[in-house]
């Protein structure tokens, strides 16, 4: 295979990031590209996971939500006027589906404990797994005790990342510019819980 050969089958959002690789996905996928709607999958769907967890849902019910918002991103493909705010479409779309669902069990819906993902090694001695565990109940424990708004932010700001804040912002209805400043505060409040429940 030539170097030109290989260079045609280069897909165009390889080496992009943020935005710029989202909308070129988001456009292959358009053409009927499935490998550039994968990616945007691959890319996105931490972000879409931790919304519908953020809103208060069950493991089972985040993830029909989750399925529903992919679903629903396949059927508007060719609506969606600007493909580089899509991060910013799929908190909105992901959000108001979770408040669909639960508004419509008609019950009032008790707000899931954040888990953290942890991934089991063996390398670790148990007095270290002890150590670590009580490391992430206390920081577990200080974040809930954050404000909802600092929470959200929190949740949006880490998965999304720095270049999607613009979305975060509309997700939120927060002035773009806030939100560095205030996930700075929230960060502060954060540390602060965490120093008093771990005694330093």
């Amino acid at each position: 295979m030539t170097e030109l050969q290989t260079a045609s089958m280069v897909k165009p959002w390889a080496e992009l990031e943020g935005r710029d690789r989202h909308a070129a996905c988001m456009l292959a996928a358009r053409d009927g590209d499935k490998e550039a709607f994968d990616a945007l999958v691959t890319d996105l769907a931490p972000l879409v996971w931790h919304v519908a967890r953020g809103s208060g849902l069950d493991r089972t019910t985040a993830e029909d939500v989750v399925q529903t918002v992919w679903l629903a991103l396949l059927k508007h493909l060719h609506r969606l006027t600007e493909p580089r705010a899509l991060a910013g479409w799929l908190i909105t779309t992901t959000r108001r589906e979770a408040y669909r669902v639960q508004h419509r069990s008609n019950g009032t819906v008790e707000l899931s404990q954040e888990m953290a993902e942890r991934t089991p090694t063996t390398d670790l001695s148990p007095e270290h797994e002890v150590l670590r565990t009580e490391r992430d109940r206390q920081l577990w424990s200080a974040f809930h005790k954050l404000s909802q708004r600092c929470q959200e932010l929190l949740r949006l700001t880490v998965i999304a990342g720095r270049a999607e804040y613009r979305a975060v912002a509309e997700a939120l209805h927060m002035p773009h510019g806030s939100i560095g400043p205030t996930r700075g505060r929230c960060l502060n409040n954060l540390r602060s819980l965490y120093d008093g429940d771990s005694g330093s």
